[in-house]
């Protein structure tokens, strides 16, 4: 019996006389030669670099082929690519494009010891789901671990890396999200608001860079834990930018009194939501009363800003400034308080729950981002330890993306745009890959409809200096 290696045809519409046939047989093509960007943003800030350092190899040597840095590379650019499933990987471990963005000395995979993995220069899945499972237990089998606390100062250090000099005042956001699960996972508990049986990861947040994904257990508060990761934050910060004045932000969940008086204690303003309740509505009576009326002149949703000073009758150690939004929709009554630290001199009533409060959906953009597109609720191994290494590849997948824009897109069109649609333009291209002994030729889609932004981005990559180390 012989095997037949004849690529299988596939038939679709034809044009005119011509029939139109296509098969997987078009040799060394990648559909992610933009991927190349994301070099070049390695290459600037030494991301992926700094992350692997945070783990440490106990493998012996001389038997390995896959150092840590590369199989680190290749699950974050998987992941920044649009590759979720570490079954993906399989079949990437032969793309020499990926392999050289991974660091491979011979990104044909010509050199592998074994027969069977010739011409497959990258880590299969068996591999990579080692590294992750390495950070569950500390047996003689799991060679490869990984340092938490590393991790933590890693996330803040990339932060403080990316400004030249220290600016006058940061905002530090917090939120909780749900992480929905599908199994039986460690930690799996049911949410009441949710619905569902999730994980409750914290992050924090300032603008745009990721500071800190801690996955936690969904039968929790939502502001657990939050004092001990703002701690360690903040004193990272302050000891590279003594000077600077930092404001947390967060929804309702985090207006709490340890993390309220915990910042009092440490020079530390903050702006958080209050849950409405039938004394700080009747505080805010005169005002909702008033806003109706104009509602009804005017037909349009109207809103008058009152400042109070209010405390809980148990909770609260002393009272606090509140800010009552007075808000009269045509479809009812919408009345909104935040609880803050900021001086009335300092942000007036209006501004501080337009301009600063407000300013916070921001945020749960980027969570939106981080989950929906880079894959951040794959948490899907059974223990929570290897879950949370999965929600660390996913973060610092979108910190690599981030920075792209960041760096790269300043200026152009994309300047704003979702990491989804930066893989989509810019790192979705065609391209053939050809290996020689001095050089990798990737020869890009002629047709590329974004060749010109491509160009301008490249370029506005390249003018930076080199990471250092």
């Amino acid at each position: 019996m012989t095997t037949d290696c004849t690529p299988q045809q596939l038939e679709f519409q034809g044009v005119g006389r011509r029939r139109v046939v296509a098969s997987f047989d078009g040799g060394t093509l990648s559909s992610d030669g933009g991927a190349l960007l994301l070099g070049e943003v390695e290459r600037r800030r030494g991301i992926l670099r700094q992350f692997a350092a945070c783990f440490h190899d106990r493998r012996h040597p001389a038997l390995i082929e896959h150092r840590v840095e590369e199989l680190v590379r290749q699950r974050v650019l998987g992941l920044a690519l649009g590759y979720e499933d570490l079954n993906d990987h399989d079949v990437l471990r032969s793309d020499p494009l990926l392999a050289t963005l991974a660091g491979k000395a011979d990104p044909t995979g010509s050199d592998r010891r074994n027969k069977e993995d010739r011409g497959k220069p990258l880590a299969g899945k068996s591999t990579l789901n080692r590294l992750e499972l390495g950070a569950q237990t500390q047996d003689r089998y799991r060679k490869i671990a990984l340092d938490e606390q590393a991790v933590d100062r890693f996330l803040v250090d990339v932060f403080l890396s990316a400004y030249e000099q220290a600016p006058a005042s940061i905002v530090l956001d917090l939120d909780a999200t749900d992480d929905p699960l599908h199994g039986e996972q460690e930690g799996r508990f049911f949410h009441g608001y949710y619905g569902d049986y999730c994980y409750l990861p914290l992050y924090v947040f300032c603008g745009s860079h990721l500071l800190c994904a801690r996955l936690r257990r969904s039968n929790l508060d939502a502001s657990a834990g939050a004092v001990e990761e703002v701690e360690r934050i903040v004193d990272q910060i302050r000891s590279r930018w003594p000077e600077v004045t930092i404001t947390l932000r967060g929804d309702s969940g985090f207006a709490r009194e340890q993390l309220m008086a915990w910042c009092a204690q440490h020079g530390v303003e903050y702006v958080f939501g209050l849950a409405r309740n039938a004394r700080l509505q009747r505080a805010l009576g005169a005002e909702l009363a008033e806003a109706r009326a104009l509602s009804e002149a005017s037909g349009q949703a109207e809103r008058i800003y009152k400042d109070l000073t209010y405390s809980t009758r148990k909770s609260w150690s002393q009272s606090r400034r509140v800010v009552g939004k007075a808000e009269h929709l045509p479809k009812g009554s919408n009345p909104r308080f935040v609880v803050t630290s900021l001086r009335p001199e300092v942000w007036a009533a209006a501004a501080l729950y337009e301009q600063l409060y407000c300013a916070r959906g921001e945020m749960e953009n980027r969570i939106k981002e981080q989950q929906l597109c880079l894959f951040a609720d794959r948490t899907s191994t059974h223990w929570m330890k290897s879950n949370q290494v999965r929600l660390w590849f996913s973060s610092v997948a979108y910190i690599l993306l981030d920075e792209l824009r960041r760096l790269g897109l300043a200026g152009t069109d994309l300047a704003r745009a979702r990491c989804d649609t930066i893989r989509i333009k810019l790192l979705k291209i065609g391209a053939q890959i050809r290996v020689s002994v001095r050089r990798v030729c990737v020869c890009l889609a002629s047709s590329y409809p974004y060749a010109a932004l491509f160009t301008q981005v490249f370029e506005q990559l390249r003018a930076g200096p080199a990471a250092i180390g």
